[in-house]
């Protein structure tokens, strides 16, 4: 594992003079942040050596350095899946090489299912905690001491500074964000009221299919995080209706200009 992150890593490390601190992940329908960052280098993932390629609607597969406000960053625009039919360890790939060329902050994004009755579809959540529904987890295996430690602390997955930062910028841009905890699971079939029902029973405000691993992996290697959900459909009992990966984009992209404002904002402020 070490050689083929160092492999991508030294390839990165020669397409942009910049050296981006910050790492972005944009989940699905979410990719317009991009419209936002002034680019320096795009690459697609097939041309980078070792990395998997997006195969879902709504993840355009590109890598992509630029700045925002000023600030550089790495941005995946575009991340891969579980339910793709690619292992943890290849899920969670793209941010061992980031921590590799030298990212210290990882910002994530996803669409989710709501399951707090308090929300409604088009929400924005700040991630607060999350409920690895995998049954699996990307640390499982021989551990590499030279990217973490055998027993990682998760006592803090998502970084409270951050998560107080995101709030103030909400509050000063009058937009509703709501705090909760995010349960993962492996889809790619959307929930049952039943299993809806067992993720709010346990805790969750929202689920969906993505976020953990990568927020494992991260925190195994001491990398600060933040992650923001868009509520795409309801999971809550009697307002569970058929939902599609098409109408899911449609109101993630909705929603979206507010994540961007807030995502800018907390860029500028890390």
């Amino acid at each position: 594992m070490l050689e083929t992150i160092r492999k991508t890593a030294d390839f990165l490390s020669h397409q942009s003079g910049l050296n981006p601190k910050i790492g972005i992940i944009l989940g699905t329908g979410l990719g317009g942040l991009v419209e936002e960052i002034e680019i320096e280098k795009s690459i697609p993932y097939e041309e980078i050596p070792e990395f998997p390629v997006s195969t879902v609607e709504g993840h355009s597969g590109r890598l992509i350095f630029g700045t925002i406000n000023g600030v550089p960053v790495l941005a995946m625009q575009g991340r891969f899946h579980y339910y793709e039919g690619y292992s943890m360890k290849e899920v969670t790939f793209p941010v061992r090489v980031m921590k590799a060329i030298g990212i210290e902050t990882l910002i994530v994004s996803n669409a989710s299912g709501g399951l707090n009755p308090a929300f409604k579809v088009g929400d924005i959540m700040v991630i607060t905690d999350q409920i690895n529904m995998f049954g699996d987890n990307p640390l499982i295996g021989k551990n590499q001491s030279e990217l973490g430690p055998r027993f990682p602390d998760m006592s803090e997955p998502y970084s409270k500074h951050l998560i107080a930062k995101a709030l103030e910028i909400g509050a000063a841009n009058n937009i509703d964000l709501k705090q909760g905890v995010y349960a993962g699971t492996t889809g790619p079939t959307f929930e049952t009221p039943a299993e809806y029902k067992m993720f709010r029973v346990l805790g969750g405000d929202a689920v969906g299919m993505s976020t953990v691993p990568e927020i494992i992996v991260a925190r195994h290697m001491d990398m600060t995080t933040f992650g923001i959900s868009i509520i795409t459909d309801s999971g809550v009992p009697g307002e569970i209706v058929e939902v599609s990966h098409e109408e899911v984009q449609k109101v993630a992209a909705a929603a979206e200009p507010h994540m961007t404002k807030v995502i800018k904002e907390l860029v500028s402020e890390i």
